[in-house]
């Protein structure tokens, strides 16, 4: 079975990616692909969360296995190369935070958009659709190739009225 997830993020207004993956590799191994993918460092920690419907975090999936200990065994992080992606994706819309700066909480959000059979002579995991360029992964404040989001050109807007003395605040 493959998995055909679109990725976004909230830095990018331009960025989209869709991915066809193979439901039996590991989220480690999609990790890497990421990155690969975006040219981001691998050795980065990163963490895998599931996310319900309103991209609220829920298990999360470390690159190093965290042991025990860290509260009770159901809210531990599992190691991302102990689970499969069929074992966690099993509907329709089931989504994935990818967390690329657990210092700044800088993350991609994966969405389940189809799920397929393979095809004869394709390779996955694979780019399916690229569009726009990914968010610098160290600077969070980097300028995304110059483009601006449209809220950002909205808000652009409102700083006409700056130093107009004709413009009254009264009303």
């Amino acid at each position: 079975m493959i998995l055909k997830f679109r990725m976004v993020c909230d830095e990018s207004a331009t960025f989209v990616r869709d991915y066809e993956v193979d439901a039996s590799m590991t989220l480690l191994d999609l990790n890497d692909f990421i990155c690969e993918e975006l040219g981001y460092d691998t050795d980065g920690m990163t963490s895998f969360f599931l996310a319900d419907e309103r991209w609220r975090k829920l298990r999360e999936f470390t690159v190093m296995d965290m042991g025990g200990g860290m509260g009770p065994e159901e809210e531990a992080p599992i190691a991302m190369s102990d689970v499969k992606l069929h074992q966690i994706i099993r509907t329709m819309d089931d989504r994935l935070i990818w967390v690329f700066d657990i210092f700044a909480d800088r993350a991609y959000f994966l969405e389940l958009i189809e799920p397929k059979q393979a095809e004869e002579g394709v390779e996955y995991p694979r780019v399916q659709f690229a569009h726009g360029e990914p968010v610098d992964q160290y600077d969070a404040d980097a300028e995304n190739g110059g483009e601006k989001s449209i809220f950002e050109e909205m808000m652009d807007d409102f700083g006409d009225f700056g130093g107009d003395d004709s413009y009254d605040d009264e009303y």
